[in-house]
């Protein structure tokens, strides 16, 4: 018997509080990469009714933490890309003011966190699907999920235009 332990690499940040007020671009991929939200015909997204599930959820992320902005967006065959803002709260209330893109150094609840976010994300759409196809136990997403930290107006604008551009 070995006594290796496996710790896997974290591809997150060091010393990145992810629960601090900024914008975050992500990316989701399916499990296995399989095509299971719809096609690409004519430089245009054409979600499937599953798509159209990961497409409810996304925005219902916003309206189940008060402290979250979805903003723009793209569910593609086999992955979403989006932004998410995470902003202050103010005496308990999520302001919904001006994002700034200062580190925030106090920590939060990890439910307030970006993975927290992501995670909920991912169970709630996973349950749906699985719901809708009479399967609770198939596999839709891949472990874990792609993130860089948005600093700038720049960036944000950069980004929102790649993920218009997406189906391009």
């Amino acid at each position: 018997m070995s006594d290796v332990v496996y710790r896997r690499k974290t591809i997150r940040l060091k010393d990145w509080d992810y629960s601090s007020e900024g914008a975050y671009y992500v990316t989701l991929c399916t499990d296995k990469m399989v095509h299971l939200f719809g096609k690409v015909a004519n430089e245009n997204m054409e979600l499937n009714g599953f798509g159209k599930i990961v497409q409810k959820e996304w925005l219902r992320t916003a309206e189940l933490r008060t402290n979250v902005v979805i903003d723009e967006f793209i569910v593609m065959p086999n992955h979403l890309h989006g932004i998410i803002m995470i902003l202050e709260k103010a005496g308990g209330k999520a302001g919904r003011g001006e994002l700034t893109f200062a580190h925030n150094k106090h920590l939060r609840s990890p439910s307030q966190s970006l993975g927290s976010i992501i995670r909920g994300f991912k169970s709630a759409s996973t349950r749906r699907i699985n719901e809708n196809r009479n399967s609770m136990n198939e596999k839709i997403w891949q472990r874990n999920y792609y993130e860089r930290i948005i600093r700038n107006y720049n960036e944000l604008d950069k980004f929102r235009n790649y993920i218009l551009e997406n189906p391009v």
